[in-house]
């Protein structure tokens, strides 16, 4: 039941995701005006702005005007319900779920930006770092359950290091990624910190081992030059979702190995 009510949050919050990914980059507000067709501007009747149901409806065009809306709005909306689901079933029905809840949501906002935009916002980085605070400090509370408040610590420290990690990359070589990188590892750095020393090694090395797969796939199909910039921040993410959810296993396989 957890994960079915969830999925259906996540249909909403990806409605929602659209206008962020939209609007953020452009410095608009995500609350006002009223979202509307960008081709013919009338606002969009409540009843066409049911997630996936009134695309299908609609049949992929604008009531008004008859033109195609991007099949990318109904995708986002499925794929943010799918991550909600899957966050739901690995946290189960805990303290910890909103906080990953609020990382999913901004990750998908986060990457779909990144991709479009080669940038990592500070309007949607920077207050992270409180709400992500807050809701892994009630994680740690976990009223009615025992208390972990080593693992906020441990949280804390995880941000410190890992923006120490990434801010000296940047000075080292400042062309290899950019400052909105550095402040996104920070918040990263603060959830796998929580989850453990394991998980923080774990998905700081995921993101750059993706990361870079991407790019050789890239220079092999010959889709990108050597020169070319591609966004990292994605590869952040996904490497966070490896560590926070297989950290604990690969740290006891590699110890293994040694």
């Amino acid at each position: 039941m957890t994960v079915v009510l969830v999925a259906l949050l996540g249909l909403a919050v990806g409605s929602f995701l659209n206008v962020v990914v939209w609007r953020v980059p452009r410095g608009e507000s995500v609350v006002s005006p009223p979202s509307a067709c960008p081709r013919c501007g009338h606002e969009i009747r409540a009843r066409d702005n049911i997630p996936v149901v009134s695309w299908l409806i609609l049949r992929g065009r604008c009531r008004d005007c008859g033109e195609p809306i991007s099949a990318r709005y109904p995708l986002v909306e499925a794929m943010t319900a799918i991550l909600f689901a899957a966050t739901a079933w690995f946290a189960g029905p805990s303290w910890v779920l909103p906080a990953l809840l609020y990382l999913a949501g901004i990750g998908v906002a986060l990457t779909l930006i990144d991709l479009d935009t080669k940038r990592l916002p500070n309007a949607i980085v920077l207050p992270s770092y409180a709400v992500g605070g807050l809701l892994l400090a009630l994680a740690s509370w976990n009223p009615g359950g025992a208390s972990d408040w080593g693992a906020y610590v441990r949280a804390l420290i995880g941000c410190a290091i890992l923006y120490a990690f990434y801010f000296t990359l940047v000075l080292v070589y400042p062309a290899g990624m950019g400052f909105g990188d550095v402040k996104l590892a920070g918040v990263l750095g603060l959830y796998l910190g929580w989850f453990g020393w394991a998980a923080l090694v774990t998905g700081a090395f995921a993101a750059f081992l993706l990361g870079g797969l991407f790019a050789i796939g890239m220079l092999v199909t010959g889709r990108a030059g050597r020169k070319s910039s591609v966004p990292f921040g994605p590869w952040m993410l996904l490497g966070a979702a490896v560590g926070i959810v297989l950290g604990e296993q690969v740290w006891v396989w590699y110890s293994a190995l040694l």
